[in-house]
Order: structure tokens, then C-alpha cells, then sequence
């Protein structure tokens, strides 16, 4: 493998690129460690130290992942590491993981020029702290409703990964990979990062302009473009909807023809389906904000509140009143419970090892998007 790099690899003496990762509580293992591994591979490749990075939390003491495992990091906020780059990291019920503290740290190393990003939902601490105002963002998909109501003046984007000046922004899973090749391939070349790609057996380096796969696209692959393609644009027109002639005829099929295909693959009628994709936007809007629910009812296509009403009683079973004053009380009740869980952490036992992931999974039922996706 290095000698194939022969000639391509970066000049002896590169400066090397220091990057500090912030770790908040419930942080997604996943996502921290697909952004770590290619910088250690790209030093192994390298023959050199181009990346050198930092685990970091708020007092230097440990940080528990959302599957329960700790991180003891490398140092605290005070530490007076130099860094080019800090890169958040968030996971599980990210809107109660950050402090005012780290808001503040994060807003003057930004001052300081040093790159700012954000994995997974590490985005919504750098929104919180006016870091994202006017630049484009990435986030997990099913978090970008309630981003994109609470930070208004953030550019968010259904994409992979975004790069925007001196932001860098991700969403979760194994996408953190494909974003630091990016930046490797930006700051060393292609062959650098092509090598490392190949080292963690990944056929090909996703790029920005490629989007999120939403659940109907891992259901149905590229097997009915069509009518992926229709349903994109019944996600696109929440609140302005389209007529259903008017969606058959942009994919150039007639009104019966996309009925058979609804009822073929997604067993319901367009109009059910369409129906359901705005109930659900409204569902997150009543559990993520505080809009008034006639603005939520305006939002998501529907003429009348009474309207709302009727059809979110019928779909999810509570009118819309009742799942907010619902989640309200959830939100709240677990909290000794949760402190309880952290305590144990202290502990190193098999047994608590496996407490801790079942508690990681309680936790996470409180949290705004928790249940908003089900396997049928």
C-alpha cells in the first residue's frame, strides 16, 4: 500500500493539523469514531504526523457514550491546546447535553480563527451559539425540523455532510467518515484519501451534494424512481400541497397509474400517504417547538384547525393538545431516574455494563424524535 503512494503522498515536514473533538454527554460513539480513524490512517500513510487530535470535555473528566461506554478525555476546556479545528460531538437528546460554558468556548475559539464543525447532532450546540448563522448545515434527517424551526437563520440542508467556509458540519452514523476523507483529500490529495478509503473497504468516498436516504428509499432502493420521486415531492410541499394529478403528471404518469403504484408498494392511496408525511412533520413541530398549534396546522397544509384536529386524532390516536401536554410531563419525569444511570458508570461490572445499554435506550425514549420511525 505505500508504495503505490509513491510520489503522491504529502511532502516531508507537512504541518501538522491539530483537531479537537468535544464530547458531549450521550455523544454517538459511531460517529466520533468514523471521524477519528481516517486521521490516524492518514498519519499511517502519510509517513508522518499530519493530523494530531484531542478528545475534550467540559471539566477533562469522563464523557458516556449513548451506548453507555466512557471516554476519559485528553483534556478539559481550560487546557491551552492550540487547535485548528474543534469538532462537536452529539448524540442522544442533544438540546440537554450542552452547558453555557461550552456554548462560550466554542464562540471564542471561533474568534480565535480555528475551523468550527459538528457531527451527528453536534450542530445544534453550534447553532445554539450563533456559530451557524448564514452558513449551510447538516444534520441527522430526522432532527432537521426541529434545527431548522429553532435556528431560523441556519442554511439546513437534507445533505450528507456540508462544508461552508470555516464550518463543517456532518450528520451521524458512519457519514463523519466520508467528511474527513474530504477534508484529507482537500488539505493532501486524492491518493491519500482514495488508500484510506480503501483501507476501511469503502467502495467510494460519498460526497457533499449527495443527500440523506430517507426511509422510503431504504425500502424501495432504486427499484421505482417514480415514485420515490413523488413522494420527494410530497416531503418538499408540506405546506403548500400539491394536487395529486398535478404530482402524477411530473413524472409523466397518469393519476391511475400512481395510485396502483401506492397501493403496490406502500399499501395506501397517494392522499393517505401524503396525509400521514404531514402529520408526522406536525407531530415533530408539536414535540420539538412551541409553535401554537394553529400555526402547526397552517404549516403542514391543513385549512382549518378543526380539520388538524380531526385528522391527528384519527391517524396517531390524541388530538394534537394531548401529545404536547404528553411529552411536557415525559421530558421531566425521568430525571432522577437518569441521574441514577450516571452514577453507575462509575461501576465496571459485566452486569452494569449491560444496565448501562438498556438505560442509554430508556433515556433516549424522552428525547423529541425517540419512536419517530418504525419498521412495518
Amino acid at each position: 500500500m505505500r508504495s503505490s503512494l509513491a510520489g503522491a503522498l504529502p511532502q516531508a515536514g507537512a504541518r501538522t493539523h491539530k483537531i479537537g473533538f468535544l464530547l458531549l454527554k450521550n455523544f454517538t460513539l459511531i460517529s466520533f469514531a468514523s471521524a477519528v480513524d481516517p486521521l490516524r490512517m492518514a498519519n499511517q500513510f502519510g509517513g508522518q504526523e499530519l493530523y494530531d487530535w484531542y478528545t475534550l470535555s467540559a471539566d477533562g473528566g469522563p464523557v458516556s457514550a449513548s451506548d453507555g461506554i466512557q471516554i476519559t478525555p485528553d483534556a478539559g476546556l481550560n487546557s491551552d491546546l492550540e487547535l485548528d479545528t474543534v469538532i462537536v460531538v452529539g448524540g442522544v437528546n442533544v438540546t440537554r447535553s450542552y452547558t453555557p460554558e461550552q456554548l462560550a468556548w466554542l464562540q471564542a475559539q471561533a474568534r480565535s480563527g480555528c475551523r468550527i464543525g459538528g457531527i451527528c447532532t453536534g450542530a445544534f450546540a453550534l447553532a445554539h451559539a450563533g456559530l451557524l448563522d448564514g452558513y449551510d448545515c447538516s444534520t441527522h434527517w430526522e432532527y432537521l425540523a426541529l434545527l431548522q424551526e429553532a435556528f431560523p437563520k441556519v442554511h439546513c440542508s437534507n445533505r450528507l455532510f456540508s462544508f461552508d467556509r470555516q464550518r463543517m458540519t456532518s450528520s451521524g452514523g458512519t457519514v463523519p467518515l466520508d467528511m474527513m476523507l474530504t477534508l484529507i483529500k482537500q488539505e493532501h490529495g486524492h491518493a491519500l484519501a482514495a488508500a484510506i478509503s480503501e483501507m476501511f473497504i469503502c467502495d467510494r468516498i460519498r460526497t457533499p451534494s449527495e443527500h440523506q436516504k430517507v426511509p422510503l428509499r431504504h425500502v424501495l432502493g432504486t427499484t421505482q424512481p417514480k415514485l420515490v420521486e413523488v413522494v420527494a415531492l410530497m416531503e418538499a410541499n408540506i405546506e403548500e400541497t400539491i394536487e395529486l394529478d398535478e404530482l402524477a403528471g411530473y413524472v409523466g404518469l397518469s393519476r391511475r397509474q400512481l395510485e396502483r403504484l401506492f397501493q403496490k408498494y406502500l399499501d395506501c392511496s397517494p392522499s393517505r400517504y401524503y396525509l400521514k408525511l404531514r402529520l408526522f412533520r406536525a407531530r415533530q413541530l408539536l414535540k420539538q417547538t412551541a409553535m401554537p398549534v394553529i400555526e402547526i396546522a397552517s404549516a403542514c397544509g391543513f385549512v382549518s384547525i378543526q380539520h388538524f384536529r380531526k385528522c391527528y386524532r384519527e391517524q396517531i390516536g390524541i388530538p394534537p393538545s394531548e401529545e404536547r401536554t404528553a411529552h411536557a410531563g415525559e421530558a421531566q419525569e425521568p430525571m432522577a431516574v437518569r441521574v441514577s444511570r450516571a452514577a453507575r458508570l462509575m461501576e465496571r461490572t459485566l452486569f452494569e455494563r449491560e444496565s448501562l445499554a438498556l438505560g442509554a435506550l430508556s433515556q433516549a425514549e424522552y428525547e423529541p424524535t425517540f419512536g419517530s420511525m418504525r419498521l412495518q
